[in-house]
């Protein structure tokens, strides 16, 4: 097995997640670039440079997912990092932004598509990490990190004074259950070598928001990879951006 450190990023072929495979690359380490459009992934894992690697991930398939472990394990023999980053916000990625906005409240939104955003957000979440953790345990130092969002804080959004208020729908709850996925494991591997923590890579110009958002990737990416590599005395269990914790 080699020394390298090696890094799965889900939903890595663009925004936060390309910049996270990107930044870890920069740090030395080996980056599998989940992809669930293989040819797409290859093309990305190429620009990258050679320690980037394509991996075919499709969180919302079981199949996929055990594929994918399976290959780690095989090829690389190890795994240090997941970062859980895939997700959406919308089931029509066509869809104007502020339309979407409109069709996120539960009080309207259909129940499909609902069922739709949970199984990447959160259910991928889940599948994938219990797919890894084998290869976690592992490993000399263990990190699951899931990108979250403030938007999803139920301290904020309880907040009469948040004039973000309005965008607390299927996206923002499916969120919040990610914070507490994010805790539910971390508490269940208290007393292990693995440390799992959410990041809030704030108000990011991506396709997920249709690059309406007012930070870079560069800037969202930031506090995701400081996760990624912390020490054995990093903290378990957080919800934090560059600037510190976040409201839950």
């Amino acid at each position: 097995m080699s020394d390298k450190r090696v890094a799965l990023i889900t939903g890595a072929t663009q925004g936060i997640g390309l910049q996270i495979a990107k930044d870890l690359v920069a740090k030395g380490l080996t980056v599998l670039v989940g992809a669930r459009d293989m040819e797409k992934g290859e093309r990305v894992a190429q620009d990258i440079g050679a320690a980037a690697h394509a991996l075919q991930l499709d969180v919302t398939d079981e199949a996929s997912i055990a594929q994918a472990a399976a290959l780690i394990r095989t090829r690389f023999g190890r795994l240090d990092i997941l970062m859980n980053n895939a997700g959406i916000s919308r089931v029509n990625s066509n869809e104007a932004f502020s339309e979407a906005l409109t069709k996120n409240q539960l009080t309207d939104a259909p129940l499909g598509d609902i069922r739709t955003v949970f199984e990447t957000n959160v259910f991928g979440v889940i599948a994938v990490t219990q797919a890894m953790l084998p290869l976690l345990r592992e490993a000399p130092a263990g990190r699951i990190v899931i990108t979250g969002s403030s938007g999803a804080s139920l301290t904020l959004n309880s907040d009469p004074a948040n004039d973000h208020r309005r965008m607390f729908g299927n996206y923002s709850v499916s969120k919040t259950a990610a914070h507490a996925v994010m805790l539910a494991f971390a508490l269940a591997l208290e007393g292990t070598n693995i440390k799992v923590n959410a990041a809030c890579p704030g108000f990011t110009s991506t396709a997920l928001n249709n690059f309406n958002g007012t930070r870079s990737v560069e800037d969202g990416a930031r506090e995701p990879v400081r996760l990624a590599l912390i020490d054995d005395d990093g903290p378990t269990g957080t919800f934090s951006d560059e600037n510190g914790p976040v409201p839950w």
